[in-house]
């Protein structure tokens, strides 16, 4: 039998641990036997060493294996999710899943909370008073089944050994090491059970891979993995240098997806999510384009499937949001156009506002947030509102203010046009 000493000495050394090496070590520390140092130990181990690709896929399958896998043969449709790896304003999830289900897909979209400067879905859609994230896996079924969609929080019996290990990154200075990422988002979504994933990798500095290096290698990573467990999977890489649309935090967010849901939604936002759904359409093998996608946003089809699936889970989609009782504004200090709004100092501020969260156990608040008046590329004048600071508390304008301080930048002349997707990466580019 392995001992955990051993294990960690010969990765440290740079050998490389059998599949038998990483069974035993997964089952052996969700199970007590290996100590909370003793794993913090191999974490940065491979944080220094990384994962050869047979390592790497004996670690997947070892926490996909710690818990239960979900069988949605009984759903009855091609199912297709999609997974962002985080950004400032990405409220994309609420508005794709009901999209794309409006075209014969089943999108089992299991979803997380916020942490730091990234929003989490889950936070956003609990701004609806009733909605539940929490759903027993045969409700999730029935209402995938009925409405084609669910964005639902991931069971404790789903990859519990990423639970605890994510947990553990997060206090040991381990989080940023790309084979640990890959394993930790593709465990949990292969054992939900889809037939078919697309990755949304964010660029920028509002993502966790600010370099387009990094984001394509994480990107390749996770597309082999999927591929290799039989699920269909493919990539975008997108732009995370400004926030996504307008609205960045809980309530916000939500009355933003709502309005690109009725076809009035921010120009890039209705763009990504468009270029994502017919990604998922195409790997589910179901008819539909960037045209027949954007159609449905107008005409309110996805609109009534998002009511749905909100009424499924307990939401009033009737009910007024709660809003903030203080709001702030940032003005301009010069004519010119807005070149620069950094995502980064938007998310921090969000969460210096009560958006977000330190540690997991935080509370959110569901007003709380910013609303970018002018985006990159848009003219401004002097004294003008830049942004629109939302909080409950007045104290917390202060700390989000200085955020933003130097992260606003206004010039004579607009920006070069960026694109929004920078790549995509398909098995094949993968493997």
């Amino acid at each position: 039998m392995p001992d955990a000493a051993g294990l960690i000495r010969a990765k440290r050394d740079g050998g490389e641990l059998t599949a038998a090496d990483i069974s035993w070590v997964i089952s052996a520390y969700t199970g007590g036997q290996v100590a909370e140092e003793q794993m913090s130990a191999l974490l940065m181990a491979i944080y220094f060493r990384g994962l050869s690709p047979a390592e790497l896929r004996a670690w997947t399958a070892a926490m996909i294996a710690s818990g239960e896998r979900l069988d949605l043969s009984a759903v009855g449709r091609p199912t297709v999710d999609k997974h962002s790896t985080g950004g400032v304003g990405d409220k994309v999830s609420l508005i794709l899943a009901p999209l794309v289900a409006c075209f014969g897909a089943a999108v089992p979209q299991l979803s997380g909370r916020g942490l730091g400067h990234t929003g989490g879905t889950l936070d956003k859609l609990e701004a609806i008073p009733g909605w539940r994230a929490l759903l027993p896996p045969a409700e999730m079924i029935s209402v995938l089944r009925r409405e084609g969609c669910v964005i639902c929080a991931a069971g404790p019996g789903l990859a519990p050994a990423d639970r605890r290990l994510y947990a553990l990154r997060d206090v040991t200075g381990t989080v940023e090491s790309i084979p640990l990422i890959a394993s930790s988002i593709m465990s949990k979504k292969i054992a939900e059970g889809t037939a078919a994933l697309v990755l949304d990798v964010k660029v920028g500095s509002g993502a966790f891979m600010r370099e387009a290096a990094a984001a394509r290698e994480l990107a390749r990573t996770m597309v082999e993995l999927g591929t290799e467990s039989g699920v269909a999977t493919t990539a975008l890489l997108t732009a995370m240098d400004t926030p996504l649309g307008r609205a960045a935090g809980n309530a916000v967010e939500v009355e933003e997806a709502v309005a690109t849901l009725s076809g009035e939604g921010p120009p890039d936002l209705t763009a990504v999510t468009v270029a994502l759904g017919a990604e998922m359409l195409r790997l589910a093998g179901l008819p539909g384009d960037e045209a027949a996608l954007t159609a449905a946003l107008s005409d309110g089809t996805a609109l009534a499937r998002y009511r749905a699936m909100i009424a499924a889970q307990g939401g009033d989609p009737d009910a007024p949001l709660k809003q903030a009782a203080h709001t702030r504004t940032v003005a301009a200090d010069r004519d010119g156009w807005l070149q620069r709004l950094d995502a980064y100092a938007v998310g921090v501020a969000a969460w210096r506002l009560g958006a977000g969260r330190a540690r997991k156990e935080d509370p959110v608040s569901p007003s709380a947030g910013v609303i970018c008046r002018v985006k990159p590329g848009e003219p401004v004048q002097a004294g003008q509102a830049v942004l629109e600071l939302r909080a409950d508390d007045e104290d917390r304008f202060g700390p989000a203010l200085a955020a933003l301080d130097g992260m606003i930048t206004i010039g004579p002349e607009p920006p070069p046009g960026a694109p929004l997707i920078l790549e995509r990466i398909t098995a094949a580019a993968a493997l």
